[in-house]
């Protein structure tokens, strides 16, 4: 179900919080693995520990025309909701990926932040077509 909010109603800026859920759960799958294929182990391991400094590094932020992507508090990239085709949130047991479609290009990126408030956002901001 989409919310729509009326137009002289202004958007407050949500900025989402961390989740580590994603990259802990690379970690601890790495464990057994470490007596079963270190390599394999390590790799995973290592992934784990780049989403965990991800998670705690960048932020995303929902203001009233774009998704803001904010390194600590410089902008790093803003996608203007104008511009997005599409958006998906995928296997909704256990939100793992997020895609959206620009005009210009495709974007994934793991959920490294609260799931329920990015689809409301999403819902909110800009609502499938």
């Amino acid at each position: 179900m989409t919310t729509v909010i009326p137009s002289s109603q202004p958007l407050s800026v949500v900025e989402l919080t961390p989740s580590y859920w994603l990259p802990l759960g690379f970690v601890v799958a790495a464990l057994p693995l470490f007596f079963v294929q270190v390599w394999v182990s390590l790799a995973i391991a290592l992934f784990g520990a780049f989403l965990l400094l991800q998670a705690v590094t960048i932020r995303l932020r929902f203001t009233e025309s774009a998704l803001d992507v904010y390194r600590g508090d410089a902008l790093i990239r803003r996608f203007p909701y104008s511009e997005w085709q599409n958006w998906r949130i995928f296997w909704q047991p256990l939100p793992i990926l997020f895609y959206f479609k620009e005009v210009k290009s495709i974007h994934f990126l793991p959920i490294l932040f609260d799931a329920k408030t990015l689809q409301n956002c999403l819902e909110t901001r800009c609502p499938r077509r």
